[in-house]
């Protein structure tokens, strides 16, 4: 059981991308504008589809986010990448979050389908992670994952096998 609660305000997030939560040299979250989570609305190391963790968050789309003007100028788009690097950081997150040290770093995905856009009207993105693995061992700490990112209730990201782990080094 996590020493941390189960869900996170913005305030905490930026705790956490400051290395205030989970304690130097461990998982941070990146700081604005590269923060691409608003608040976990929840977060467990047994929930899931696969009962081996999950991660439940949001980000809040407004047409003022610094991407939108340059992505692409006249035809505004959320970057694809930057959804599935919020689902990267969320990934690290919940690692940090069991309690697991080191600082985190994505090593891949096996699959990833973008089958919508994040323009400015949006209002809100959802973040869906369901663990597939989670493990630490002496040499090795890693979590994989499958996740999904909603707009305004809309799947538009879906990727399977997500990878993230934390190194000492």
């Amino acid at each position: 059981m996590s020493q941390y609660p189960t869900s996170f305000d913005r305030d905490d997030l930026l705790k956490c991308a400051r290395g205030e939560l989970f304690g130097p040299g461990n998982a941070q979250l990146p700081e604005p504008p590269m923060l691409m989570v608003d608040r976990v609305l929840d977060i467990s190391a047994d929930g899931g589809a696969h009962g081996k963790g999950h991660v439940l968050a949001e980000f809040d789309i407004s047409p003022d986010l610094w991407f939108f003007a340059c992505h692409f100028p006249g035809n505004p788009i959320m970057p694809g990448c930057l959804g599935l690097d919020g689902l990267w950081q969320l990934t690290g997150f919940n690692l940090g979050w069991r309690g697991w040290t080191g600082r985190g770093y994505a090593l891949g995905v096996g699959e990833v389908k973008l089958t919508g856009m994040v323009r400015p009207d949006r209002k809100k993105l959802t973040y869906k992670i369901d663990f597939t693995k989670a493990l630490q061992t002496r040499r090795l700490t890693m979590g994989v994952a499958d996740g999904i990112v909603e707009a305004d209730g809309d799947v538009i990201y879906q990727v399977k096998d997500m990878k993230v782990a934390l190194s000492e080094s």
